[in-house]
């Protein structure tokens, strides 16, 4: 069985393209032949043999247009080796994976991978809804990522008879102890909520921003990225007079990431719009015993994967006094935070690590060929 994964970027930044590079190096371990083809900003061909049997291709990107990397090299690629796999599974949301694949004459077995509908580009939906129609009925297996946005999302209406769903899986976050306690020094006497995303609208860190000046001084929030929205949100902490209360970390480095699970009390994840589909950084911070604060967003996955009551707390969007009450309620009730991070812990454990996603991408692959 020879597959090939198709879509999205190198080098691995958002959630899609590490679930598609995680397959790669995952399947290719357990013996299943895999190779990964996508775009990048490099000059001509990329190949990288990340593994025996197992290789990364990317292609050339001419232009960025609405958020999507236009490489007319992937579908000479494409054509020239399609015939080479018995599965492409190539990844959702992304126009030019799917008119490479149109493109292609590619005869076998197809699974769309569905991490989420096409939200805030309007415009790219309009001239993208045929080939879109056409990569759900040529797919012989629909994938979401949770069974909430598979059953909800308008496009597979009629199409739930192949569809499945299938968890994303990580390793677990393990902290540095050490690393950890400086962190928690230089907060010391303060419970930490942390955060992290791009500084985008349907991030809504303004309602993250609003909840901290509805907490005490006893609470110091953390937000880790980069993004379009910074200087208005600092505008908002200042404004605010939350200076000592909010701090907008920038960039966080992969190796300092775990640092900031290990020490904070919450998590925090504020995303209003299903653009959200699933927020792998939920999982992050449950496979570190972290109970979670999320938001009830219509139609996502995200209040799927924080079970409420279970590893965490779900409250509704957009509601800065809702969030500031849930982190409240969990800091200041002992039994149940201990409850929520047990369950964390516990619902990572049996739904989100790496290699039960590896190894059940693996039997959903056996079961088509």
């Amino acid at each position: 069985m020879r597959v090939l994964q198709l879509g999205k970027f190198y080098p691995v930044g958002g959630g899609v393209e590490k679930v598609m590079y995680d397959l790669l190096t995952g399947l290719s371990a357990e013996g299943v032949s895999c190779d990964m083809l996508c775009a990048y900003d490099g000059e001509g061909t990329l190949v990288k043999e990340v593994a025996p049997s197992c290789k990364l291709v990317c292609t050339k990107t001419l232009v960025k247009k609405y958020a999507t990397m236009i490489s007319p090299q992937m579908i000479g690629y494409l054509r020239r080796t399609a015939g080479d796999y018995d599965i492409i599974h190539v990844h959702h949301p992304d126009p030019m994976a799917a008119l490479a694949l149109r493109l292609s004459g590619y005869k076998g077995r197809v699974v769309l991978h569905w991490h989420s509908d096409i939200v805030k580009q309007k415009k790219l939906l309009s001239l993208y809804l045929p080939l879109q129609q056409w990569l759900i009925r040529r797919a012989d297996l629909v994938v979401g990522t949770t069974p909430v946005y598979v059953s909800s999302s308008v496009y597979l209406k009629d199409v739930q008879q192949k569809c499945t769903f299938l968890p994303i899986g990580v390793e677990a976050i393990k902290p540095d102890e050490r690393r950890v306690a400086a962190l928690r020094e230089r907060y010391a006497g303060k419970h930490i909520v942390f955060s992290l995303g791009r500084l985008v609208h349907y991030k809504g860190f303004r309602y993250l921003v609003d909840a901290a000046a509805r907490l005490d001084d006893s609470f110091v929030v953390l937000i880790g990225g980069s993004g379009a929205l910074h200087d208005e949100l600092q505008q908002q902490i200042d404004k605010l007079g939350l200076q000592q209360r909010v701090e907008l970390l920038g960039h966080v480095s992969d190796e300092d990431l775990p640092s900031y699970y290990g020490a904070c009390d919450v998590y925090c994840l504020s995303s209003i719009q299903k653009t959200e589909a699933f927020a792998i950084v939920q999982i992050e911070a449950m496979s570190c015993g972290k109970p979670v604060v999320c938001c009830n967003i219509p139609e996502s996955g995200v209040p799927w994967v924080n079970a409420d009551g279970e590893s965490g707390l779900v409250v509704e969007p957009e509601n800065g006094e809702a969030l500031a009450a849930a982190i409240r309620r969990i800091v200041d009730d002992r039994e149940l935070y201990r409850r929520l991070s047990e369950g964390a812990l516990q619902r990572f454990a049996r739904l989100f690590e790496r290699k039960a996603m590896i190894s059940r991408c693996a039997e959903l692959y056996r079961q088509l060929v």
